[in-house]
């Protein structure tokens, strides 16, 4: 088997644009998200995958050492990009990650790229839908299925291109019936001028502070609002994202980020308030969000997170039957994968973590005010 060469990149330009030629560039492997993580604690190394000259994948590669001993984790976001239906070149771009590791001397390096099983993944996806080989051919290499999935493993998505009376025609009827409900009760949607730093700065405290609301009612633990606020306003200033807010009677109550590469939109973050929610806004911005996407020129709408199991006894059942209302199509996604390069820490590390972070949402939980809500 040969080798591929691995060519590190210094410039955004040179390297956004390898990502965009290569098959379901994603933005986590964007070079902008590549120089955010660089700012909270991770090495970020930009890497093409060459043959003959030709650039035949790519892997943004994060690392962060493990304190107070000498290894680190490698992290490779929603990568590498590559045609994984190429069962030769996979082989090739592992044996080359698996090798980084070891170089960098790394507890594991993590993997968790968009491939999806085939069942239900609609035609319109341009994702690959050959999970059941690449996850053997894993197993083979002596990578393991994470326990710590740090994204989502599934999705829903919808296909953006189409006619707007299509897109409004697919969705639920009662869906449709709540989008007009918002509009008739008065709920306005804001898009934020990324440009107007004043505006920016308000929007951007507006909504962390929903998305704290969000965080405390629904259990799950987030950063600290510094980290947030870079993330949103890096991607809000290089064009790359935008922030829609809902307003009913003078009060911001609900708002939505989507992060955008290529030809598609994630909808990365949201955040809702208990007020007004009989107005129905989180529809209503969803809507417009769908057609500013469209409009933008975007074919693919990833609304970012289902559950783990696809059960209706999962209690993110309710955000995905909100989700396929709109449209989408649920789908089973690969989720992540590591190699261990130093396999007894790497079975104490994978045993440590999730108490970790038990402990953590426990904490959070902790800190929910009373009468706050479930």
């Amino acid at each position: 088997m040969r080798a591929v060469e691995l060519i590190s990149v210094k410039d955004p330009g040179i390297w956004d644009g390898a990502l965009l030629s290569l098959p379901n560039p994603h933005v986590l492997q964007s070079w902008s998200w590549g120089q955010f993580k660089a700012r909270h604690g991770w090495l970020s190394m930009p890497l093409l995958f060459q043959e003959e000259g030709r650039t035949v994948a790519a892997a943004l590669a994060l690392e962060r050492k493990v304190p107070h001993v000498p290894v680190s984790i490698l992290y490779i976001p929603r990568g590498p990009a590559l045609n994984w239906e190429e069962t030769e070149l996979v082989n090739r771009v592992l044996a080359a990650l698996e090798q980084l590791a070891r170089q960098r001397r790394a507890l594991f390096v993590k993997i968790d790229p968009d491939v999806y099983y085939p069942d239900h993944v609609p035609s319109y996806s341009p994702r690959p839908v050959c999970g059941t080989a690449i996850a053997c051919l894993l197993e083979d290499r002596g990578w393991c299925f994470s326990a710590d999935q740090i994204q989502f493993r599934n999705t829903v998505l919808l296909d953006l291109d189409q006619p707007e009376e299509e897109l409004l025609g697919g969705m639920k009827q009662k869906t449709r019936y709540n989008v007009r409900l918002a509009e008739r009760r008065g709920v306005r949607i804001r898009a934020i001028d990324a440009h107007n730093l004043e505006e920016l700065s308000g929007a951007l405290e507006d909504f962390y502070q929903l998305y704290a609301e969000t965080a405390q009612r629904d259990g799950f633990v987030i950063r600290p609002p510094a980290y947030y606020y870079d993330a949103w306003a890096t991607f809000l200033k290089e064009g790359l994202a935008f922030l829609l807010l809902a307003d009913f009677e003078g009060e911001t109550v609900a708002g939505i980020i989507l992060f955008t590469f290529g030809a598609t939109a994630w909808y990365m973050y949201g955040a809702s308030s208990d007020r007004h929610r009989k107005q129905m806004p989180n529809y209503l911005l969803q809507w417009e969000a769908i057609r500013r996407a469209r409009d933008a020129g975007l074919t693919l709408y990833d609304m970012w997170g289902a559950p783990d199991v696809l059960d209706e006894s999962d209690p993110m059942w309710g955000v995905v039957r909100f989700k396929q209302g709109l449209g989408g199509q649920l789908v089973d996604g690969l989720g992540a994968w590591d190699f261990p390069v130093k396999r007894r820490a790497y079975k104490l590390y994978t045993s440590l973590l999730p108490r970790y972070l038990d402990w953590l949402r426990a904490w959070n939980r902790s800190q929910r005010p009373s009468g706050s809500g479930s």
